[in-house]
């Protein structure tokens, strides 16, 4: 897996998938990179690209969000002006603050600060899902906060299992989260849309320099 954020266009994908979409996913090598994605994404030579119409669309939360303005039959977005903006809210905190935290921690292999640091992000998560008492961030149907939040905890899981560790996501602190990404790991869409396991454990194993 050579960027995770391709993780989490192609789980926004699989969700409009089930509102019959056809698509084609593939899967770039950043050490070569190919013709297409210099062609598509000429600034940054970054995935994830997607191409609808000959259109290149890039970032993952601005493709998220084209695909739900194009195809109406899943929605990943709440229609409520306010609700919109809480999700875009959210989606900021997760990827700016806690999945950096996360990775700060199992980088630092449970330095005991970064993982106090992630631990008061996380915390925010947990009583969110609290308050709202919901299946998923976005209600009983996964939405865009799930989908975000959703790779950082799977991402976070596999990283810690690669170096031997649980530091950050434990079911005694933030059962709530354990609650509800055991929901959206059993949600049949996602399954669809994430790597396998073994492949994301290897691949990390590989980047935190342990066999």
């Amino acid at each position: 897996m050579n960027n995770s954020f391709e993780l989490i266009e192609k789980m926004a994908d699989e969700v409009k998938l089930y509102g019959g979409i056809n698509y084609e996913f593939f899967q770039e090598d950043l050490n070569n990179k190919s013709p297409d994605l210099l062609k598509y994404n000429p600034v940054y030579n970054k995935v994830p690209v997607l191409v609808h119409n000959g259109n290149p669309i890039s970032e993952s939360v601005v493709i998220i969000e084209y695909i739900d303005d194009v195809w109406k039959g899943a929605p990943i977005m709440p229609n409520d002006a306010y609700q919109k903006a809480q999700a875009r809210f959210g989606v900021k905190f997760v990827v700016e603050k806690c999945h950096r935290a996360i990775f700060k921690a199992i980088s630092s292999h449970g330095e005991e600060q970064a993982v106090a640091e992630a631990h008061e992000q996380l915390q925010f998560l947990e009583n969110e899902l609290n308050v709202r008492g919901n299946k998923f961030f976005g209600g009983d149907n996964i939405g865009l906060v799930d989908i975000c939040a959703g790779y950082t905890v799977f991402w976070g899981g596999a990283a810690e299992e690669a170096i031997g560790i649980e530091v950050v996501v434990t079911k005694d602190k933030f059962p709530k989260i354990r609650e509800w990404c055991d929901n959206c790991i059993n949600c049949q869409v996602v399954k669809d849309g994430l790597p396998p396991r073994e492949s994301l454990v290897a691949y990390y194993k590989g980047w935190f320099g342990k066999s």
